[in-house]
């Protein structure tokens, strides 16, 4: 019957419960992450679902819109792709882009040469500084928002005093173009703007918010008065909503790189999580200062600091320095004991001469500079070979 012996553990194998307890914290932190990231995607993912679409009755849609301007006449199409929108530009439509700033500088260039002249209505909802520029030319935006929902018309369009005060505060804008009507101002800046066309047919106009057009928040104020007076002053309503799959995005002279594809919030996320985790590195680093004895909480014998400090050598196949440390501490033992001071203890020319008068034969000197300061062994076995004859020559010196 035979058994199989087994290495006993030492004090630098930590258990499962310490390991436990050194990951729990991180542990606690991924999971909260995790579980925060699914709740945010998930309230995000239904509150914004069919936003500003005429087919969605969603709060955030627009389908009751639709459906009062149907009562009085007015048809209501939807398309995705910008082919459809600027054919359907004619003097008896009224053109809506949901978000022109999902479109590229190409796509809005082609949108304004179609909608320009044409003799219908544009309406630009929630147009920022990408696109206002170029499918309204006359009209900027400006960096701040504004600060209330709610405003009143102040100024003499009639469908803006015929709606009296409505939820249009959003996106504020300065006209640079003379006989445009600047409607609901914030800050004194106007957040409607109707800038008629050049040719004297046709108008543009920018809205700052998409509120008015909202199922939940068109029975307030006067939001459906005036999103009525804007989109039902023709026969056809055209409601453009941009898509990525329309083959018109695709730019080829616009090669965009990897960060210019990640929308701004994760670039800002990623640099906050980026100072967060420099702010735990300092927090958590070591402090490096003036060396305090401490004494130890238990007892730790000498064989198992030996022994654990051996398995450190044998595991990073150090022979070299584990021969350095047994020959550094043979030599600091033989020099007491041979009459020299511990200072040239690592000395050659001092340590060999009164090493060999002490043993009272002059032996073979190369063999004995050998065995003190010789080259590391190559193997395991040299190296406890090594160990065996410094030992014996410790015995030789100490012997009476």
């Amino acid at each position: 019957m035979t058994t199989e012996a087994t290495l006993p553990s030492t004090s630098a194998s930590p258990t499962a419960r310490q390991v436990w307890t050194r990951a729990r914290g991180v542990v606690l932190a991924l999971v909260i992450l995790l579980a925060g990231a699914v709740a945010i995607a998930a309230i995000r993912s239904d509150a914004r679902h069919g936003s500003l679409d005429p087919r969605s009755p969603d709060p955030y849609g627009s389908r009751a819109v639709a459906e009062l301007l149907a009562d009085r006449g007015v048809t209501t199409r939807v398309v995705t792709t910008l082919a459809g929108a600027r054919a359907a530009a004619g003097p008896d439509t009224t053109l809506l882009v949901a978000a022109p700033d999902l479109l590229t500088e190409s796509q809005q260039e082609e949108l304004h040469s179609a909608t320009n002249g044409s003799g219908g209505r544009t309406v630009l909802v929630a147009a920022g500084g990408w696109s206002v520029e170029r499918l309204a030319p006359g009209i900027v935006a400006d960096p701040a928002t504004s600060l209330d929902s709610t405003l009143s018309p102040a100024c003499a369009l009639p469908a803006a005093r015929r709606a009296g005060r409505a939820d249009t505060g959003g996106i504020r804008y300065t006209v640079t173009r003379p006989g445009a009507d600047e409607c609901y101002p914030s800050g004194r800046l106007a957040t409607l703007v109707r800038l008629p066309a050049p040719s004297g047919n046709g108008d543009t106009v920018a809205l700052g918010a998409p509120d008015i057009l909202h199922n939940d928040t068109l029975d307030e104020q006067g939001n459906a008065s005036l999103a009525l007076q804007l989109l039902g002053s023709r026969p056809h309503l055209v409601w453009y909503l941009p898509s990525l799959s329309d083959p018109a995005a695709t730019d080829p002279d616009d090669e965009k790189g990897f960060f210019d594809l990640l929308p701004s919030g994760w670039l800002w996320g990623t640099l906050q999580l980026f100072i967060a985790a420099a702010l735990a590195a300092l927090w958590r680093a070591r402090r490096l200062g003036p060396l305090v004895p401490e004494r130890l909480p238990v007892a730790i014998r000498a064989s198992e600091t030996v022994e654990g400090r051996a398995r450190l050598y044998r595991k990073a196949n150090a022979r070299d320095r584990a021969a350095t440390a047994l020959r550094s501490t043979t030599r600091t033992r033989l020099a007491p004991l041979v009459g020299i001071p511990a200072s040239q203890a690592h000395a050659p020319e001092a340590l060999l001469p009164a090493l060999s008068a002490h043993l009272h034969s002059p032996g073979d000197g190369q063999a004995m500079h050998s065995l003190l300061f010789g080259p590391p062994p190559n193997d395991d076995a040299a190296l406890i070979s090594l160990a065996d004859q410094l030992d014996a020559l410790e015995r030789e010196v100490r012997r009476p």
